[in-house]
C-alpha cells in the first residue's frame, strides 16, 4: 500500500484484532475510519456493531491519540451508512455517497463536531424577535442537538419565516461551526426576495449586516461559489447544477402550487464538483409539496440537516419531515397576537356564475386565437352551451367579469370601505394570463381610470418589468389594482393590499393559505396613508368571492395529470427522443384528450392528414393502451417470463409513440396546441343573484365568544362581576379585564375583541353602533351585549357622556353643585375611565392629564376626603 497516494487512501482488507475490515481509511497517512462492504439487499443497520467493533480493534501501533479512528461507514451498492464517533451521541445516517478525504480532513482538525457544538449554543439575543420566531429558533435548535435529521416549523404566512431562517442561520453559522446552507423558494421571485431579506439582516448585538460577515449568492447557470455561506435557489436550480442539464430563468418563474407536482422522480448522480458535504442545513420555505416527493432524491443529496418551513403542513410535509413538527403558530394566533390581521368574506353570486349560459344559434360570437390574440367572427350553427366551470377557460364571458367588478365598485364604499373615497390596494386572481389581461382592460372601464391605476403582473406582462411593477404596486400610489395568476399569489410581500378578489377557484389547501396570505399583512397606519391616503388603519382584509373558492372542497390529493410541471411541447419532444415511462404517455394522452375538446374542424383535419386518420382521442387511447395492464395482457400473458413481459411493454411503447417520430406532426400538434381558440361570449348578459358578507364566519366568531363565556364565567374576575354571581363585591380593574382579554387570545379560543365586535355588527346590523374604541372598555361592553345586559353594542365612549350627565344631574338634585374647575376635573375621570374602566388614586397622581392640572394634591384641595367615595361612586355610575 502506498499512504502517500493521496490525501486520502482507502487500503482494502485491513487488518484488525477481530479480523479484517473491508476498507481501513487513511487520511494525511493516519488511520481514521473503516468501510463495512456488504452485498446489494443486505439490510446495513445490523452491521454498524461489527464496523465498530473493527474500530475498536485496529492495531494500536497506528493510533497516536484517544478517538482517532472515527469514522465508520458500512455500505452496500445501493446504500451508505454513516457514523461520526466523536458525536456526543454517535448515530448512523443514510448519507447519498462517501465523503470526500478533505471533508474528514477537515473534521478531523475541529475541536468538536457540529452535533458536539449545537448542544453549547449561547443564549438566544431576542432583540427585534418576535415570540413566534424566538420560539421557533430555540425549537430547531433543540431539535438539531437531539440529532433529528429533519424538523418543520408551521408559522402563520407573515410571521416572519424568512426572519427566522436568517437568525437560525447566523447564529449556527457563528456558533456550531456550519459552512455553508441552502435555502429553497419556490419560485424565482421568492429567491430574489430572500436573498434581499438576508443581505439586510442585521444579526442583534453585531453591529454589522449579514452580507458584511458571511457571503449570500443566488444560485445561477455558473454553479456554487464556493466562498458563499448561504446559497439561495429554486429546487429546480439546485438539480440543474447537480446534473448539468440547462434551465431558463423563466422555468424557475412557476410556482409549483400553480402546476401542481409531477411523479416522476428527479433522479440525480453523486457529482463530485458538488460532493454531499456541500451544506450542512437545506431550509426549505413554503415550497409545493412535490419537493418532498418529485424532487426528494435533490434534498436527500447533502448530507446535511433539513428544516421546513410552512404556514399550513399537508400530509406530504408531515410525512417526509417524520412528524416532527417542533413549534406551530397558526393563523388565528398571529392575528390576536396583532402579527396579521382577520379577513372577512363577501360573497358575490351571478346568474352566469352559477349556472353557466347558453348563446342560440345564428348568433356571430368572436373567437380568439390564445396565442395570436388575433380575433374572427363565427356563426353558430347550433346553440352554444357552457358551465361555470368552463368560463374563463374555454369561453370568455366579458359580462361576467363586469358584472362582479361593477358590484365591487359599488360596494366598495357603501359595504366594504364605508366612508372611505380612494380605491384600497386591490389583488385579483385571474386563472390565466389571457384571462388577467381582459380583467385589466375591464376594469380600467369599469373604474373609468387609466393605464396606471389598473396593472396586470404575471411573467408575461409585456413591456414591463414584473419585479418594478410590484415595487410600484407596494409602495406607490398607482396602480390600486393588480391582476396576477400565480407571481404575487405565494411569499410576495405587499402590505398596503386591503382587498383580495377571487375570479379563479383553488383545489389546493396549501395554496388557498398562501394566496390569503396576500392580503393578511399587518402595516402601520403611517405606512398605509402613504400609498392610500385615507386609509385609518388596516385593521382587516376583504376576501371577495366570486366564484365560490371559500366554499369549494380543498385538498392536498395528487391531480390525475401525472406530470403537470412539464410543457406540452417539452412533453411531446422527449416521447420522440425516447422517453418511456408510464407517467409520460398517461400525461401526454390527458393532454391529447383535452386538447381534442377544443380544437375546431379545421385543425381536426390537418391533424388527420399528417397521422394518417387519427385523431387525437385516437392518439391519446393508443398512448394509454400502451401501459394499460389488460391491453398489455393480450401481447404477453401475466405468468409469462418477466423478460417476455417487459419486451411486449416496450414493444407497445414504441408502437404508441411512433407517430410522434414525425418532425412535421410535432410541430402541428404545437402550433394547434398553442393556437388553441376561445370563444368571447358577448351576447349573454349577466346579473348579479346576491352579494353580502358571508355570515357563516361571523356566527362562528360569536358562538365561540359565548361558550367562552360559560365555560369562564366562574374561573375570571371580570366575567364572575360582570354575570354579577353572589360572592362577588368588586369593581372591574383593569387588571381583572386585562386577564380576561389574555384568556380571549389563548388556544382553542382565539379570539380578538375587534373581530367579536365586527361578528356582531355583520349577524346585528342595526343593533351595533359605531366602531370599537380599541380600549379594554370594548370587552367590557361586549360581554354585557352578549348577556342582553344592553339592547345595542357601542363603545363606552358613546354612552358614558350621557351616563355621567344623569350622574350630574343626581348630584345637583342631594345638593352639591361643582366649580367650574371641579367639573373640569370631574370630566377628566370620566374621559379616564371611559379607556381605563377604572380609576385609583394613584392614578390621579401619576395620569398625565392629572398631574398637569396639579395632580392628587389639588384633587384633595378640591374634593377634601370625599375624594375616595367620588371616584368609586363615578366608577359605578359611568361603567358598571
Amino acid at each position: 500500500m502506498n499512504l502517500g497516494a493521496g490525501v486520502g487512501v482507502a487500503v482494502r482488507e485491513f487488518q484488525t484484532e477481530s479480523g479484517p475490515v473491508d476498507y481501513g481509511l487513511f487520511v494525511d497517512r493516519r488511520l481514521c475510519g473503516v468501510i463495512e462492504a456488504k452485498a446489494e439487499g443486505v439490510t446495513l443497520s445490523g452491521f454498524s456493531e461489527q464496523a465498530a467493533r473493527y474500530i475498536a480493534d485496529v492495531p494500536k501501533h497506528l493510533v497516536r491519540e484517544e478517538g482517532q479512528v472515527r469514522f465508520e461507514y458500512v455500505a452496500s451498492r445501493m446504500e451508505i451508512l454513516f457514523r461520526d464517533h466523536a458525536d456526543p451521541e454517535p448515530v448512523s445516517r443514510r448519507v447519498f455517497a462517501f465523503h470526500r478525504p478533505e471533508t474528514l480532513q477537515r473534521w478531523i482538525k475541529q475541536p468538536a463536531t457540529i452535533r458536539a457544538r449545537l448542544k453549547e449554543m449561547p443564549h438566544l439575543d431576542r432583540e427585534g424577535l418576535r415570540a413566534c420566531q424566538i420560539d421557533a429558533v430555540a425549537a430547531l435548535e433543540r431539535s438539531m442537538a437531539q440529532n433529528h435529521p429533519r424538523a418543520l416549523v408551521q408559522m402563520a404566512t407573515g410571521a416572519g419565516k424568512t426572519f427566522t431562517a436568517c437568525t437560525l442561520s447566523y447564529r449556527i453559522l457563528a456558533h456550531a461551526g456550519f459552512r455553508r446552507i441552502l435555502f429553497l423558494a419556490d419560485r424565482a421571485n421568492l429567491v430574489r426576495q430572500a436573498r434581499d431579506e438576508y443581505l439586510a439582516y442585521r444579526p442583534p448585538g453585531v453591529g454589522r449586516s449579514f452580507s458584511e460577515v458571511y457571503n449570500v449568492q443566488k444560485l445561477g447557470a455558473a454553479g456554487l461559489d464556493k466562498d458563499a455561506q448561504v446559497v439561495v435557489a429554486t429546487i429546480q436550480r439546485v438539480y440543474s447544477v447537480l446534473t448539468g442539464k440547462q434551465l431558463s430563468e423563466e422555468d424557475e418563474e412557476a410556482s409549483s402550487f400553480e402546476g401542481g407536482g409531477s411523479n416522476v422522480d428527479c433522479l440525480i448522480a453523486y457529482n463530485p464538483a458538488i460532493p454531499i458535504e456541500s451544506f450542512d442545513l437545506v431550509i426549505t420555505d413554503e415550497c409545493h409539496r412535490s419537493i418532498y416527493g418529485t424532487w426528494r432524491q435533490v434534498l436527500e443529496y447533502f448530507d446535511a440537516f433539513t428544516v421546513g418551513l410552512t404556514a399550513a403542513p399537508s400530509l406530504h410535509t408531515l410525512g417526509f419531515f417524520g412528524r416532527n413538527l417542533v413549534a406551530q403558530y397558526p393563523y388565528e394566533r398571529s392575528v390576536v397576537d396583532g402579527v396579521n390581521v382577520a379577513f372577512e368574506v363577501f360573497r358575490v353570486r351571478t346568474e352566469i356564475g352559477e349556472r353557466g349560459s347558453t348563446v342560440k344559434a345564428g348568433y356571430d360570437l368572436p373567437v380568439r386565437d390564445k396565442r395570436t390574440r388575433a380575433e374572427r367572427y363565427e356563426t353558430l350553427t347550433e346553440d352554444y352551451s357552457y358551465t361555470p366551470e368552463q368560463i374563463d377557460r374555454s369561453v370568455l364571458v366579458p359580462n361576467h367579469i363586469r358584472t362582479i367588478l361593477e358590484t365591487y365598485r359599488d360596494t366598495l364604499f357603501t359595504e366594504l370601505f364605508p366612508g372611505r373615497k380612494e380605491v384600497p390596494k386591490t389583488l385579483v386572481f385571474a386563472k390565466d394570463d389571457h384571462h388577467a389581461e381582459e380583467i385589466v382592460g375591464i376594469l380600467r372601464d369599469v373604474f373609468g381610470k387609466g393605464n396606471d391605476f389598473a396593472k396586470k403582473i404575471t411573467y408575461r406582462t409585456d413591456g414591463a418589468d414584473p419585479e418594478t411593477l410590484i415595487r410600484a404596486f407596494r409602495n406607490d400610489y398607482n396602480p390600486r389594482i393588480a391582476a396576477t395568476v400565480d407571481m404575487i399569489a405565494t411569499g410576495t410581500d405587499v402590505k398596503p393590499i386591503e382587498v383580495l378578489i377571487f375570479l379563479r377557484d383553488v383545489k389546493s389547501e396549501l395554496y388557498f393559505e398562501q394566496m390569503k396570505g396576500r392580503g393578511a399583512r399587518t402595516i402601520s397606519a403611517e405606512k398605509l396613508r402613504e400609498v392610500t391616503p385615507d386609509a385609518e388603519a388596516k385593521t382587516r382584509f376583504v376576501l371577495i368571492d366570486a366564484v365560490g373558492v371559500t366554499e369549494s372542497l380543498k385538498s392536498v390529493s395528487q391531480p390525475l395529470e401525472r406530470d403537470r410541471v412539464i410543457s406540452f411541447d417539452k412533453l411531446v419532444d422527449e416521447i420522440a427522443a425516447g422517453r418511456r415511462d408510464d407517467d409520460a404517455f398517461a400525461t401526454l394522452a390527458a393532454r391529447l384528450s383535452a386538447l381534442d375538446r377544443r380544437i375546431g374542424k379545421k385543425d381536426r383535419a390537418a391533424i388527420a392528414r399528417a397521422t394518417g386518420g387519427i385523431d387525437l382521442a385516437g392518439l391519446a387511447r393508443r398512448l394509454l393502451d400502451a401501459i394499460d395492464p389488460d391491453s398489455l395482457a393480450a401481447r404477453a400473458p401475466k405468468d409469462a417470463p418477466e423478460a417476455e413481459q417487459r419486451a411486449a411493454r416496450e414493444a407497445a411503447k414504441d408502437e404508441a409513440a411512433f407517430v410522434f417520430d414525425d418532425p412535421a406532426l410535432r410541430r402541428l400538434l404545437k402550433d394547434v396546441k398553442a393556437a388553441a381558440d376561445i370563444r368571447i361570449d358577448t351576447i349573454s348578459t349577466d346579473a348579479v343573484i346576491s352579494s353580502g358578507w358571508d355570515e357563516n364566519k361571523a356566527a362562528d366568531t360569536i358562538e365561540r365568544f359565548r361558550r367562552f363565556l360559560e365555560e369562564k364565567r366562574d374561573e375570571l374576575v371580570t366575567l364572575q362581576i360582570l354575570y354579577r354571581l353572589p360572592y362577588v363585591q368588586r369593581h372591574l380593574t383593569y387588571e381583572a379585564v386585562d386577564d380576561l382579554k389574555e384568556a380571549l387570545k389563548r388556544p382553542p379560543w382565539l379570539l380578538e375583541p375587534v373581530d367579536v365586535w365586527r361578528a356582531y355588527k355583520r349577524l346585528a346590523g342595526e343593533k351595533v353602533r359605531r366602531n370599537p374604541a380599541g380600549t379594554l372598555a370594548d370587552i367590557v361592553m361586549l360581554v354585557r351585549y352578549a348577556l342582553s345586559e344592553s339592547e345595542a353594542l357601542e363603545p363606552l365612549p358613546s354612552v358614558i357622556a350621557g351616563r355621567f350627565n344623569l350622574w350630574l344631574g343626581r348630584e345637583e338634585k342631594a345638593g352639591r353643585l361643582y366649580s367650574d374647575e371641579q367639573r373640569e376635573w370631574l370630566t377628566a375621570i370620566r374621559d379616564h375611565l371611559a379607556v381605563n374602566i377604572e380609576i385609583r388614586q394613584q392614578d390621579v397622581m401619576d395620569a398625565p392629564d392629572f398631574a398637569a392640572r396639579g395632580g392628587i394634591v389639588r384633587a384633595r384641595a378640591l374634593f377634601g376626603a370625599r375624594l375616595p367615595v367620588l371616584l368609586d361612586e363615578l366608577t359605578d355610575a359611568l361603567v358598571a
